[in-house]
C-alpha cells in the first residue's frame, strides 16, 4: 500500500470525519468531496502540495506525517506535533544529548 493513501485514511478515521466532510473542510466543492477524498486514499489520485497542506491542518497533523516511510517515525511525528513550543524543545535538546559527539561522556 503506498503510503500517502494509508496515513489520509487513519488521520481521517481517528479525526471521526467522513470522506466528504474532510475534502469540505480542506476546501473541495461538496459535490466532488467525497469522491477526490477517495481517490486520494485509493492512490488513484496525489493531492498537489497545497491540498496535503490543507488536509494537514484540517486533520491536525503535519504535513511530514503523510509521508512518513515507518509507522514509528509517523508517530513519533503526530506526537511531536501535539507538544507545546517549550515541550518541542526540551525533546529537541533532549535528543541532541543523545548523539554520538555530544559532549556527554556516556555518549557511545
Amino acid at each position: 500500500m503506498l503510503v500517502f493513501p494509508k496515513r489520509l485514511k487513519a488521520a481521517r478515521l481517528a479525526a471521526g470525519l467522513s470522506q466528504e466532510r474532510l475534502g469540505v473542510l480542506a476546501g473541495v466543492d461538496e459535490m466532488s468531496a467525497s469522491a477526490r477524498m477517495n481517490q486520494y486514499e485509493r492512490g488513484k489520485h496525489a493531492p498537489d502540495h497545497s491540498m496535503v497542506a490543507r488536509l494537514a491542518d484540517v486533520l491536525h497533523v503535519p504535513v511530514a506525517y503523510f509521508y512518513a516511510s515507518s509507522d514509528d517515525e509517523a508517530a513519533l511525528l503526530l506526537a511531536f506535533h501535539r507538544l507545546s513550543i517549550a515541550q518541542r524543545l526540551a525533546v529537541l535538546d533532549f535528543v541532541s544529548q543523545q548523539l554520538p559527539g555530544s559532549g556527554d561522556a556516556s555518549a557511545p
